[in-house]
């Protein structure tokens, strides 16, 4: 696996729903104040299929995603 565009940017999140982590992943690059036509560009590619399992790899191209550490 390749490294993710925005390694820096670091998402964590106990859902499994793809349009949660798709949300999380935007704010995340919002907040490392990447450029609003970059976060455009991932949500159009996130979001082109509705397929979960490609929209969690659209994440994982674009950020750091993995879930939370277990208690």
């Amino acid at each position: 696996m390749m490294a993710p565009r925005y390694p820096e940017i670091h998402v964590r999140l106990r859902s499994r729903n793809p349009y949660a982590l798709v949300s999380a992943v935007r704010l995340a690059l919002r907040q490392a104040h990447v450029d609003e036509s970059e976060v455009s560009r991932f949500t159009e590619e996130a979001l082109e299929d509705e397929e979960p399992r490609r929209m969690r790899r659209v994440c994982d191209t674009w950020a750091d995603v993995r879930p939370p550490p277990r208690s």
